[in-house]
């Protein structure tokens, strides 16, 4: 008996050792992160700059009295000021005051290049990245000084339909560009069609965009004139459902997304069939709710495109709904991405306070809370960067690009303000730079 109770204790002496052991290497784990947070602390960067302003949106949260690091062309910090204060040399910190600090907006819907719309303009007016969703065919450009600019290139279209029936101006479908200069490509078999995934992706599309238009709602501006004659009678061609879903299969496979311009029922169910992934726009003519309930159930991405849409019947109530089914549904990775179709003469060349003010409005509940307004800034910035496939951009997390924009007072206020950007960065260069404070490091030579 005295023997089983000496193993017993033995057991217990073991356990009691064990547990001792794992505390002490417990403790020790935690002193060596508390060291490494407390050594972070101190770190200090060599040849950094400092912005520091009242409010910094990093792309996901709101920080007040907060700092943004960078260097060169990358974002090395953000955090609370005091943490941050000794980690620049004090001449190469620059307190904006009564400001807010984000990353540059990303703009998901544009036609830049085939409108000839200067890259310039845009990224003035905070901008720093930009999707060419219909136009001339290239490779990813600028990023450092110069406006982010990526293509979709020409959208993929049925003959003698949209938008090569309203926008070609006479031309082929070759464009002035070569095959893949114009703002539409028309293919008659699924073999043409693949080729043409094929031919866009290897010359630099970073999504393929179709077309699913057959005319004839209400208000949209593809049923205006635009000065180059009469418009066709619709209903306009559209791309038979198995050349779209080859067109999708074939996409997929090559790790490229598609989206769809839409704008009723029928290129909505067509879309739906096919498993297109993003919608170009809201679409403009009243949407069937069990259609909408559908897009919702395959996680579809919705670009708003509100203001350009302005006009059209259905557009308000579609979004309304689609963000109703959004907040009541167990599980969607569906989300409204910022789009303005920047291009278009009725909206800014820039960031478009409108259209943020029309995506709170329609997009939050009976009453609005500062999380829906957060999620504005977000569909605008972080969220429009990880549906671009580049997780980083659209944020002030470290290593992100240094794309950087400050507007004097409070824009969670007032939209309006984020359309006149008082200080523009790309990549660390200065574009626009209207403080003084940060005028004085543009001679420094680091």
């Amino acid at each position: 008996m005295s023997y089983k109770y000496r193993i017993i204790d033995i057991r217990c002496l073991t356990i009691s050792l064990i547990l001792t052991v794992s505390s002490a290497f417990a403790a020790n784990l935690l002193v060596l992160k508390d060291s490494n947070a407390a050594s972070n602390d101190r770190k200090q960067y060599k040849n950094c700059r400092m912005i520091i302003a009242d409010r910094v949106f990093d792309g996901f949260n709101l920080h007040e009295n907060a700092a943004v690091i960078y260097k060169n062309n990358r974002v090395l910090e953000v955090g609370p000021h005091d943490r941050l204060s000794n980690k620049c040399e004090k001449r190469k910190q620059f307190d904006l005051g009564d400001a807010t600090i984000f990353p540059g907006f990303i703009e998901s819907h544009a036609h830049i290049s085939y409108q000839d719309i200067s890259s310039e303009t845009v990224l003035k007016h905070g901008v720093t990245t930009v999707r060419d969703t219909g136009g001339p065919l290239h490779q990813p450009l600028g990023g450092n000084g110069k406006l982010r600019l990526i293509s979709s290139g020409p959208i993929i279209q049925a003959l003698d339909g949209y938008p090569l029936n309203i926008f070609g101006h006479g031309r082929s479908d070759t464009g002035h560009h070569g095959k893949y200069g114009g703002i539409g490509l028309s293919v008659a078999t699924i073999s043409e069609a693949e080729l043409a995934v094929e031919e866009l992706v290897a010359g630099g599309a970073a999504i393929i965009k179709i077309a699913l238009e057959p005319g004839g709602e209400e208000g949209a501006p593809w049923m205006a004139s635009h000065g180059h004659g009469e418009i066709p009678s619709v209903p306009w061609p559209l791309l038979p459902l198995d050349i779209v879903k080859a067109i999708v299969n074939k996409a997929h496979a090559l790790d490229k997304r598609v989206l769809a311009h839409l704008g009723e029922d029928t290129g909505v169910e067509m879309a739906l069939d096919a498993g297109v992934d993003e919608w170009a726009h809201i679409p403009c003519a009243p949407i069937r709710e069990d259609l909408l309930h559908r897009a919702v159930e395959q996680g579809v991405t919705f670009v708003t495109t509100i203001d350009t849409l302005a006009s059209c019947a259905g557009v308000h109530a579609n979004i309304h709904t689609l963000s109703h089914i959004i907040d009541h549904a167990e599980e969607t990775s569906s989300k409204f991405i910022y789009g303005t179709e920047i291009g278009h003469d009725n909206v800014p060349w820039g960031i478009n306070g409108e259209e943020m003010r029309l995506m709170l409005q329609l997009t939050s509940g009976a009453e609005i809370d500062f999380q829906d307004v957060l999620n504005v800034f977000k569909a605008a910035t972080s969220e429009a960067g990880k549906n671009l496939g580049m997780p980083l951009l659209g944020t002030l997390m470290p290593d992100a690009p240094a794309d950087i924009i400050a507007i004097r007072g409070n824009p969670f206020e007032r939209f309006k303000l984020m359309e006149y950007p008082d200080l523009v960065l790309s990549g660390g260069h200065v574009i626009v730079n209207n403080f003084k404070e940060v005028k004085r490091s543009a001679d420094d030579d680091d």
